[in-house]
């Protein structure tokens, strides 16, 4: 493997940790979509400085890459494809994101930055995914902020062993 294979993953939502839906204050949007406002375009160059390979997992799609990508300054990412709904979805309290992460992932260590993760989704990686994880919840209403990626920089840190 090369050394930008073993990079972990980051799994980045939109909704929520790049688009915060707290109180503000927020600059005034316009166009087809006013929250891209909220985007920090700040966050990009943090989020570069990771040393993760960044992949986009939110329903944004495409649309990730063209309105949301170019604001932070980061270049056309990969998608997460999502599987289409099923029955299955949600059982035991696990977001229907959890098992198509796991599978892309494939082994991999990863971090995955949501505002919707739960302990059922983090007992769902543990026995399902053979590489270290870490599954960082963010508060909606605040966004990705300094505090979060101190702890995804923790977590990212060689163990001194």
């Amino acid at each position: 493997m090369t050394g930008a294979a073993q990079r972990p993953l980051l799994f980045l939502d939109v909704d929520g940790p790049l688009i915060p839906f707290g109180a503000g204050p927020y600059p005034p949007g316009s166009g087809p979509n006013p929250l891209l406002a909220r985007v920090d375009p700040a966050l990009g160059p943090r989020l570069g400085a990771l040393g993760c390979e960044l992949v986009w997992a939110t329903t944004w799609g495409e649309d990730a890459n063209a309105c949301v990508a170019p604001r932070l300054g980061l270049p056309e990412l990969p998608l997460v494809p999502w599987p289409e709904v099923s029955e299955q979805d949600g059982r035991g309290g696990v977001h229907w994101k959890t098992p198509a992460l796991v599978a892309y992932a494939r082994g991999r260590p990863f971090i995955w930055i949501d505002d919707e993760i739960t302990e059922p989704d983090r007992a769902w990686v543990s026995a399902h995914h053979t590489g270290r994880a870490l599954l960082h919840r963010v508060d909606p209403g605040v966004g990705l902020a300094r505090a979060d990626f101190g702890a995804l920089e923790a977590w990212l840190r060689p163990d001194p062993a």
